[in-house]
């Protein structure tokens, strides 16, 4: 069932969506409220990767899409049912309404359970104190979607406190976890890394930082030739442990010892990064630990 309410009230928007459930049935099992801000240049896109996140964790999706209209105005369509694996409400906020958003989305978070808010593209800088920010338990950004994703990223160091996180982190669990079971497999103490990557990729600057929090040894970012992480290499006293993307959706992996290998290493669409940032809602230490490794290299200590 779909319902259309034009410049309509957070009240009629709860009554609407009553009567829905009415029609098709009460929603049993939701388990999060995903609250989406994002705007018309990749709305598609989002909502695509949210209904499909929906089928793996049922939940309310909240899309909070701001119009660039100065008149104050909120917009609503309300969707269950259909197929829908939850409750599907999309906001057309405009004018100064934008500026108190959550005063409209706090009524529709279901209770007792946790909320989380995505930022597509660009976000504000410090997410907690974002009026949306501040009604959730976890809040996730995109660093790659922004203009400048290094930058993005350095913004997202500065600021970040427990809970956010960043899918440019969640585009790194491959490369961490094969180099993670690489040094279990060597038992051999790295010397020194070597990350090589397309120029300013903000996923590759996120996974030296990590190296260096981890490790502590000096890690170098050259420059590849293939587009995102290309190959990283960690030196240890047995020779060089190598993750090195081959070809798309696959890499070599060499340990001392061992003989060549090639395993999967694809790169993941948007919608299983977020998915797999559904699936945590505790704070990440370690990806705090690298935001601080990237806030100190770019105050050069």
């Amino acid at each position: 069932m779909i319902v259309k309410l034009k410049n309509t009230s957070a009240r009629e928007i709860s009554g609407a969506l009553i009567e829905a459930h009415r029609g098709v049935g009460n929603a049993t099992g939701l388990v999060l409220t995903l609250v989406i801000v994002t705007d018309d240049s990749r709305f598609d896109e989002v909502l695509e990767a949210a209904k499909a996140s929906a089928t793996v964790h049922p939940s309310r999706v909240i899309v909070v899409n701001y119009a660039s209209e100065d008149e104050r105005n909120l917009d609503a369509t309300v969707e269950v049912g259909e197929g829908l694996p939850g409750d599907l409400i999309v906001l057309g906020v405009s004018g100064e309404l934008r500026e108190h958003a959550d005063s409209v989305v706090l009524p529709l978070l279901l209770p007792d359970s946790p909320t989380i808010a995505w930022w597509p593209h660009e976000a504000p800088d410090n997410l907690a104190q974002d009026p949306i920010g501040s009604l959730a338990d976890r809040r996730i950004t995109d660093a790659a979607g922004c203009s400048d994703p290094v930058a993005a990223l350095v913004r997202r160091a500065r600021n970040h406190v427990p809970g956010d996180t960043d899918l440019t982190w969640t585009r790194l669990t491959r490369w961490r976890a094969l180099l993670a079971a690489s040094l279990d497999q060597s038992q051999q103490q790295v010397t020194e890394a070597v990350v090589t990557a397309a120029p300013d990729n903000a996923p590759a600057i996120l996974l030296a930082a990590w190296l260096t929090s981890r490790l502590h040894v000096p890690v170098t970012y050259e420059q590849g030739d293939g587009p995102g992480v290309n190959a990283v290499v960690l030196r240890t006293p047995d020779g060089d442990i190598t993750v090195r993307r081959v070809a798309e959706g696959s890499a070599i992996y060499q340990v001392p010892g061992q003989p060549e290998r090639r395993v999967a290493l694809r790169r993941r669409p948007l919608t299983d990064l977020l998915t797999e940032e559904l699936c945590r809602l505790d704070a990440d230490d370690i990806f705090e630990a690298a935001a601080e490794q990237i806030v100190a290299e770019s105050e050069g200590k």
